[in-house]
């Protein structure tokens, strides 16, 4: 079950980060994008403007880059501007420091056709030595149906590993075309698809153990809770089978001679009561420990004395103890007051003690103090006896937990009374915590402010 739940919780987890990851990578490149092809028809303009420069178009030259105008011929190539269009320029601004006024602007590597209406090659121009049949696939990549009269049309395609971007000006007399290599911006928006599948996939895998690291921390408790609560009705149910049992027996013993009187029945009518109050009993612990953890946000505290309160269930036990032949000290430091309720630190007091009287040996002692310790208040409450094994000091606060059922159910006990002081004493912000000997004693504190 737990397994299907963390299971569950990463899937769900996984899923909510990739369509995120997804949307903030798509938004990054769409920005990406639409920024690069900005700049793009930005320097697609520059040089179309250039060319129509009338400045520029009487510079240039022609002859070797002149077109014939019959069938698209442009003779032996373009001129490659070697006189007009020096090496020093490419890529610098029309008339910027260093540069040549004739030669178009930014990029490197740009060139134009010209056209008659019927898309035939009339001239073309290009800094660099370029075949015809260059211009010709170049001219064939155009979008033509989509050439308005008078609109500016731009478009990309790739020729021979190459990425260009193209404007077409529309004139009176055909159409100018001027292509741009924009080779390294497509780059650019390649390598990011890349690197948002690289990045993705290890965000991915990192989140993947990230997410089951934390599931499985955060299943703990909820596993923890459930392991207590199936623990605890096996627990309650054993604690109640055994009474219910004897209870049973002896109303069928009842049952089978009920033509005797009831004096000379009276010893199982005894056995069904005791067992009736044990039932009773452990009801109402575990009624008490539902409305404590029901009523902790309404509980009322305040200042009390806490000597008294330590004395108040001290001394009307004295007589107890004395009779069962245990030793009695303690020591209560006088004036200590805590904040908190009453009623419930005695009952923690009243635990702590007749469990200390229970598990005394024989002719054993029992020993309570109550001092200042900093700005905390520390009862301890000790006896001599047995002790307790080390692998039990942790769990003694458990429900129904026992370190020796038989001994226990001798005494009276059904393991709620530590469990009820550790919920009081929680609820008022403290520590309650043993220390134990085995074969010398234990002691409990109780820690309060």
């Amino acid at each position: 079950m737990f397994k299907k739940l963390r299971n569950r919780f990463l899937i769900v987890n996984l899923v909510s980060i990739s369509i995120m990851m997804l949307v903030a990578f798509a938004t990054i490149y769409t920005i990406t994008y639409q920024n690069v092809q900005r700049e793009t028809n930005m320097e697609l303009y520059k040089v179309s403007d250039f060319y129509h420069s009338p400045y520029n178009s009487s510079k240039m030259p022609r002859g070797e880059g002149q077109g014939s105008g019959t069938g698209g011929s442009t003779g032996s190539g373009s001129s490659s501007g070697s006189d007009s269009f020096p090496s020093d320029t490419m890529g610098g601004d029309n008339g910027g420091p260093g540069g040549d006024p004739n030669s178009p602007p930014a990029r490197s590597v740009s060139f134009m056709i010209k056209t008659d209406e019927q898309w035939k090659i009339t001239d073309t121009h290009s800094r660099f030595d370029m075949e015809d049949t260059f211009y010709t696939e170049a001219l064939q990549k155009v979008d033509q149906n989509k050439v308005g009269d008078s609109e500016r049309q731009t478009g990309q395609f790739a020729l021979d590993g190459t990425d260009w971007a193209y404007v077409v000006d529309p004139s009176g007399a055909g159409h100018m075309i001027v292509f741009i290599d924009v080779t390294a911006q497509q780059g650019i928006l390649t390598n990011l698809i890349y690197t948002f599948a690289v990045v993705g996939l290890v965000m991915l895998i990192v989140i993947y153990f990230l997410s089951r690291y934390f599931a499985n921390r955060s299943i703990s408790p909820v596993r923890e809770a459930f392991e207590k609560q199936k623990q605890f009705i096996g627990d309650a149910s054993h604690e109640l089978k055994t009474p219910l049992a004897i209870i049973n027996t002896n109303a069928d013993v009842l049952l089978a001679n009920q033509e005797d009187t009831i004096a000379n029945q009276a010893k199982w009518l005894h056995y069904i009561k005791s067992e009736t109050e044990r039932m009773t009993g452990l009801t109402n612990d575990l009624l008490y420990l539902t409305q404590m953890d029901d009523s902790r946000s309404t509980m009322i505290h305040a200042k009390f004395n806490m000597s008294d309160a330590v004395e108040s269930i001290i001394l009307p036990m004295e007589a107890v103890i004395f009779e069962k032949n245990i030793s009695l000290d303690y020591n209560i430091e006088p004036n200590l007051t805590v904040h908190g309720n009453s009623e419930q630190i005695k009952q923690v007091i009243l635990i702590l003690l007749d469990n200390a009287v229970k598990y005394s040996g024989p002719k054993g002692a029992v020993n309570v103090t109550l001092q200042k310790q900093n700005n905390d208040v520390m009862l301890a409450v000790s006896n001599t006896g047995e002790g307790i094994a080390p692998e039990h000091l942790d769990r003694i606060f458990d429900r129904f937990y026992r370190t020796d059922s038989s001994r226990a159910r001798k005494h009276g006990g059904h393991g709620l009374g530590l469990a009820i002081a550790r919920s009081i004493v929680d609820q008022h912000k403290g520590e309650v915590y043993a220390r134990s000997v085995v074969g010398e004693g234990a002691t409990f504190y109780v820690r309060l402010s």
